[in-house]
């Protein structure tokens, strides 16, 4: 389905306004561009300068991304899946990682998560597999999930 768009508006036009509300990926951009009816070889070029002067950045997008998954309490494993289905590649997706690195602690964020959403760990293996399932859904890996239910609900 084509999106509408201003009748003379350049791809840049739209490529600004889209920026203007968040960050996009380039691959993501260039899907919109295409949406919005704007030629292949325009979309590139326009991408490329923006690009060169600082207004779309994949590394400061994957940043972005990063920071707002962590806070709705998602794992590494669900974002990097998620970076990578919006175009970014495992390089600048490592970057950003690693950034986040001293920031985000995985092992705390999954307990918290738990914690917030089962009030214990469960009477029986049927419950503890429910929260595994909870917490693997959410992109923690098994290291972190064996951490959070050990420790969830230490505090209580």
């Amino acid at each position: 389905m084509r999106e509408p768009r201003a009748a003379d508006a350049t791809p840049r036009e739209d490529a600004i306004r889209l920026l203007a509300r968040r960050e996009y990926a380039r691959a993501e951009l260039c899907e919109r561009l295409a949406a919005r009816g704007h030629a292949a070889d325009e979309i590139e070029a326009c991408l490329d300068a923006l690009v060169e002067q600082g207004l779309q950045s994949d590394a400061r997008f994957a940043e972005s991304f990063l920071r707002s998954r962590v806070a709705r309490g998602q794992g590494p494993v669900k974002i990097r899946a998620e970076l990578g289905r919006r175009g970014i590649d495992d390089d600048t997706a490592r970057a950003a990682f690693r950034e986040a690195g001293d920031e985000v602690d995985w092992f705390g964020l999954a307990a918290e998560v738990l914690a917030r959403r089962f009030p214990g760990p469960g009477e029986g293996p049927r419950e503890r597999a429910r929260r595994e399932r909870f917490l693997a859904g959410r992109g923690f890996d098994f290291d972190q999930l064996r951490h959070a239910l050990a420790h969830a609900w230490d505090d209580a």
